[in-house]
């Protein structure tokens, strides 16, 4: 959901130190239960709390689209039972998970067995950190010596971190392979209490803030693993999340950068990677529904590392702002590019700078906020991708 309260439009405050400031919190509840919605009491949950959600209409809407997406998914379920018969559909869905057991047993044999080690740092110097002991058929995977808990916002959860190493785990696999549990059948995880295992028993307004973990240890989480692997140079490591909004409205997007090379290809130029499955507004819906202009929007030229394979190009995204409103940002890379591999350079590190209507100019942090107004401009830049291989 883009908006769904929080201490500033968006839904994800750069300075928030606990959940609740992140928005309203829903403990689990039935929104329906035999075939009875209880939209009431959900529009209760969002417009109440210390930060209720600016946009009730819209997350209603969203969550009746959800709800009709399961009903669908229902409906063709039941088409595939009466087409082919249940117990058919059972013996395939149990093969597809068997056969991705079978396809990460044999990547993993192809390993040579030993201990695979990497640590990769976010902006603010929180390690994280992995070793990976590789046996036969077996992984184990330990992420001790990661950060502790985050004071800020860049705590991720254990589902978070499971969901890294399943898509690791899916690239050593060289053919096409739809993503199911088979593949963590093998693969066994330590995840010692901190960053990456904070405690969330306690009330929203004492348990750890977390949008920040999602959306960008994640990604720097991915490459820390395939550095270790050495599977290829670092990527953008970041979504670039761009948030802004007033009491009426919030807005969130992510922004593409560029990919890590390998060591058989060039990184891709102005794309998302790894953790994320977002694509960008178009240009003319954004100016259509919200007050803000698109000045640039184009790739950022050799910022990617150079290598005998280069990483990818991020971009620049210029905003004009044309009303006072919040923004947000909530980034990585904007300290020390994405790394190369064997050899490769790093690729250039991102930014993001307000360049006010008077012509001053505010270089902002990896996350961070601040007001705009009328006729200021956000230069953003986003990071590239490191190279692979000397360049010969």
């Amino acid at each position: 959901h883009a908006e769904i309260g929080g201490a500033r439009p968006g839904s994800m405050p750069a300075f928030a130190t606990n959940l609740a400031e992140e928005g309203v919190v829903i403990h689990p509840f039935h929104l329906l239960k035999g075939g009875v919605a209880n939209w009431r009491k959900m529009s209760e949950i969002l417009s109440g709390g210390a930060y209720p959600s600016r946009a009730l209409a819209d997350n209603l809407a969203d969550l009746r689209a959800a709800v009709a997406s399961n009903q669908r998914g229902v409906k063709a379920m039941l088409e595939l039972v009466h087409t082919y018969g249940p117990e058919k559909i059972e013996h395939y869905m149990n093969e597809l998970k068997q056969l991705a057991n079978r396809q990460i047993r044999g990547a993993l044999r192809q390993l040579p067995n030993g201990f695979y080690e990497a640590t990769e740092f976010l902006d603010d110097g929180s390690p994280l950190r992995v070793k990976i002991a590789i046996e036969g058929e077996e992984a184990k995977i330990d992420f001790s010596g990661s950060a502790d808990v985050h004071p800020g916002n860049l705590n991720a959860t254990s589902a978070i971190v499971r969901s890294v190493v399943i898509y690791v785990m899916r690239l050593l696999i060289a053919q096409p392979l739809p993503l199911n549990e088979g593949l963590m059948g093998p693969v066994h995880i330590h995840i010692p209490p901190g960053l990456l295992n904070p405690d969330f028993s306690g009330k929203p307004e004492r348990a750890p803030a977390v949008v920040g973990g999602n959306i960008e240890t994640s990604q720097r989480l991915v490459d820390t693993l395939l550095k270790a692997f050495n599977l290829s140079a670092g990527s953008q490591g970041t979504m670039n999340n761009t948030l802004f909004g007033t009491a009426e409205f919030g807005y969130y997007e992510t922004v593409c950068g560029g990919c890590g090379a390998g060591p058989t290809y060039h990184g891709a130029s102005a794309v998302h990677s790894h953790m994320t499955n977002t694509r960008i507004t178009d240009p003319e819906i954004l100016e259509y529904r919200y007050p803000i202009r698109v000045e640039q929007f184009s790739i950022r030229r050799n910022s990617g590392g150079d290598g005998k394979f280069h990483g990818g190009d991020g971009v620049i995204r210029k905003l004009t702002f044309l009303k006072e409103m919040e923004l947000s940002m909530v980034t990585q890379h904007r300290t020390v590019g994405a790394f190369g591999a064997d050899g490769g350079d790093p690729g250039k590190p991102g930014s993001q700078t307000i360049i006010r209507k008077d012509g001053a100019i505010v270089e902002l942090s990896s996350i961070d906020g601040t007001t705009v107004f009328a006729g200021d401009q956000l230069v953003l830049k986003t990071p590239g991708g490191g190279g692979f291989g000397q360049k010969e």
